[in-house]
């Protein structure tokens, strides 16, 4: 086993050698029911009570394509660019898993329906490196199988394992690059950015959540190292279903690493999978890769191959939504943000809110403000995403206009949105039940400002000898006698209004 110790430095490694990597994206399509027969593929149900003998692999039962899986991995095709096949069909991939209760996966081998494209992908510092696609295919997924006993959650040591067929069937495509050479030492980077973009672009689609905590899409990291000015590439590991964009990044790193420490030790790299170790950054040793004969590929004979009409195809090309990167560039001028802006919101998850809050009637400025600001202490508070707070688009397009029209300070805001979070209702509901609407009654904004200037003499004589800033001590003295509820602003103009001051 290999531990960090074992490694190389990240500099010293990409002295010698150069990278080649090899993404392979797998994504759980969001259809209703399974790629080959009419079981749910609702999330959550009861261990193997979405089953039937055709996704259980029982004698006589046959398939029969799912229309939308079909068109889903048609709309992905042409997102990335593909040319999409004019006349494919299905194989039969033979190998025994126990979470393949038909034993053998339904997939596409040398004729996917989508193959030959590209996708850009943005780096942190703004550069657009192009990632080129091999093919999209379309398969189904496996069942599921949970390790009992044991302290690695893995086969190995278990006690027993159990089986969950309700996963075995749905419809996946995978997504495979071409071989990716001339990152450098930017290689982690670029497959952070490239399955991030990925993610993206499908999320837009409406194909798939794409969530990849939930398994929803999952990526295998094959890479090989090769001397610096060698045009051969190397053995390749593939560390399989890593499920965070950082452990993409990780993992390559990691890979990297260990590559050159082996083969600078006069090491030969074994062809293998490798799993990932969250919590350490690390791969372990998983199970020598077969070649694509050991799977013994022959066509499905029991589906009739996918022939999609030119028309159906640019109907669809017609009907796609504005992809993530286009977006992102009208957007970027649009709000007049700087890339270093955009990175931030898209990091932290904010894009969409953010947009929404917009479409919702906001103002640019305050939607990114608030999803930003308050709203991602409380993200980041509860350990959630953005878009899984108990607050929507809307409602937080409420609280900005509330703001603007001087119902609300900011501080009032924070207070609202905070009720909104803990289930008090709509904003215009917390403001009335929790009293949070701006003191703008005049009588009382003048009664409260002389009540500060007859307490605090010294500070007045202060602001009439010409300290100007002193001000706002006894602006602090009025908001803390309303409670926070005066517009700070007023005060401060009827303090120098009554101190015989002009602020110029």
């Amino acid at each position: 086993m290999t531990t960090m110790t074992d490694l190389v430095s990240y500099e010293d490694a990409l002295a010698s050698y150069d990278p080649v990597m090899g993404l392979e994206v797998h994504v759980e399509l969001g259809t209703k029911t399974k790629m080959f027969c009419g079981c749910s593929t609702t999330l959550g149900a009861e261990p193997n009570s979405q089953t039937c003998p055709t996704c259980l692999g029982l004698p006589g039962a046959l398939p029969v394509m799912n229309r939308t899986g079909v068109e889903s991995a048609i709309k992905i095709g042409l997102a990335l660019n593909c040319e999409i096949a004019e006349w494919c069909r299905f194989a039969r991939k033979n190998y025994f898993y126990p979470d393949m209760p038909k034993n053998f996966q339904t997939s596409q081998y040398d004729e996917p329906i989508a193959f030959n494209g590209y996708l850009d992908v943005q780096l942190e510092d703004g550069e657009v490196f192009r990632v080129e696609i091999e093919r999209a295919h379309m398969e189904e997924d496996t069942g599921k199988s949970t390790h009992v006993g044991g302290a690695t959650g893995r086969i190995h040591g278990a006690q027993h394992s159990l089986l969950d067929y309700n996963r075995a069937g749905i419809p996946l495509i995978e997504i495979v690059t071409k071989p990716i050479v001339g990152a450098g030492d930017r290689a982690p980077e670029v497959a952070k950015a490239y399955v991030r973009e990925l993610r993206e672009v499908i999320r837009s689609l409406g194909v798939s959540q794409a969530r990849m905590e939930m398994g929803q899409m999952r990526c295998d990291v094959n890479l090989s190292l090769m001397p610096t000015g060698s045009e051969k590439f190397g053995t390749r590991s593939e560390t399989k279903n890593v499920n965070s964009l950082r452990s993409v990044e990780r993992a390559v790193r990691f890979e990297i690493q260990r590559h050159a420490a082996v083969l600078s030790g006069g090491g030969t790299i074994v062809q293998e999978t490798r799993h990932f170790h969250e919590d350490t950054g690390s791969t372990t040793s998983g199970r020598v890769k077969e070649e694509a004969e050991d799977y013994r590929y022959f066509p499905e004979p029991d589906l009739v191959p996918v022939a999609p009409s030119r028309e159906w195809v640019e109907e669809i090309r017609a009907a796609l939504p504005e992809l993530p990167l286009a977006r992102r560039t009208r957007l970027l001028a649009d709000w007049g943000i700087s890339a270093t802006d955009m990175q931030a919101i898209l990091n932290a998850g904010a894009l969409d809110p953010i947009v929404a809050t917009i479409d919702a009637g906001a103002d640019a400025a305050s939607a990114r403000k608030w999803w930003m600001g308050e709203l991602a202490r409380h993200a980041n508070e509860a350990g959630t995403a953005l878009d899984e707070l108990a607050i929507t688009p809307p409602q937080v397009a409420r609280v900005t206009e509330l703001v603007a029209k001087g119902d609300l300070n900011d501080k009032l805001a924070r207070q609202v949105i905070e009720g909104v979070l803990a289930g008090e209702g709509t904003p215009d509901e917390v403001v009335d039940k929790r009293g949070l609407k701006v003191v703008s009654d005049e009588g009382a904004l003048t009664a409260a400002v002389d009540e500060a200037i007859a307490g605090n003499p010294g500070v007045a004589d202060k602001i009439r000898g010409g300290k100007v800033a002193a001000a706002g001590a006894l602006v602090g003295a009025v908001m803390k006698a309303t409670r926070g509820q005066a517009d700070a602003a007023r005060v401060k103009e009827l303090i120098l209004e009554k101190l015989g001051v002009s602020e110029g």
